[in-house]
């Protein structure tokens, strides 16, 4: 566990030294959500009734940037091999760069929600319930983009074919998350989705790390 542990610090560290790929997907999650009112008008119900899936759309596309680093700068500089000879499994050494991956982007985003979440026209009833969706749902788009990471690194043209992995494995939650902010909007109970995506979230953090490990695994031999 103290490994494992100190692999996270490791990471952390790392990211703190790059913090620009954190702001840079803090930057995009900010003003992509901005967008959607200049091209839907300044309607506010309109904005009101669109803003959860909005957030939840821009959370998706800004998780997708750093993960093109996750396990390439690795694999170039030949730290992965060093990491895999640490003595943990390639899976646990997967589930730390994944759980750095939501410390340092999902993480942030909870809290750049909530000024997007109100200029788009959200009252301060609505974040506690669209808070507590992502709070579920980013640590299941880190491993569903960890897995995805690991298992076309190597691969020619792994960086178009990421977001093409993604985009169909992320889609449950996406819906489910929207689903949820917007039960609480309309006043209706949010329970049934927070409990897909709790379920979802624990079938994840069980094979996702298991699948990354497999494809570090392939990725350096």
């Amino acid at each position: 566990m103290s490994l494992f542990l100190a692999l996270i610090g490791r990471e952390l560290r790392l990211a703190l030294r790059h913090g620009a790929d954190t702001l840079a997907a803090l930057l995009f999650f900010v003003l992509c959500g901005s967008l959607f009112p200049l091209a839907l008008g300044p309607s506010p119900a309109l904005l009101h009734r669109m803003a959860p899936g909005v957030i939840w759309v821009c959370a998706l596309l800004a998780t997708l940037l750093p993960l093109d680093r996750l396990f390439s700068a690795d694999l170039e500089d030949g730290g992965l091999d060093h990491l895999l000879l640490l003595g943990l499994s390639p899976a646990f050494v997967a589930l730390a760069k994944i759980i750095s991956h939501w410390l340092t982007t999902g993480l942030p985003l909870l809290f750049a929600a909530i000024p997007l979440s109100l200029m788009l026209g959200s009252s301060p009833g609505d974040i506690p319930p669209l808070l507590a969706g992502l709070a579920l749902g980013t640590p299941l788009l880190s491993l569903l983009g960890g897995m995805a990471a690991a298992l076309v690194l190597g691969a020619r043209r792994g960086s178009v074919l990421l977001p093409l992995l993604i985009l169909p494995l992320a889609t449950p939650v996406l819906i489910f998350g929207a689903a949820s902010a917007d039960a609480a909007t309309n006043g209706r109970s949010f329970g049934p989705e927070l409990d897909f995506l709790g379920a979802f979230l624990a079938l994840a953090l069980v094979l996702c790390p298991f699948a990354a490990g497999s494809g570090l695994k392939a990725a350096s031999s």
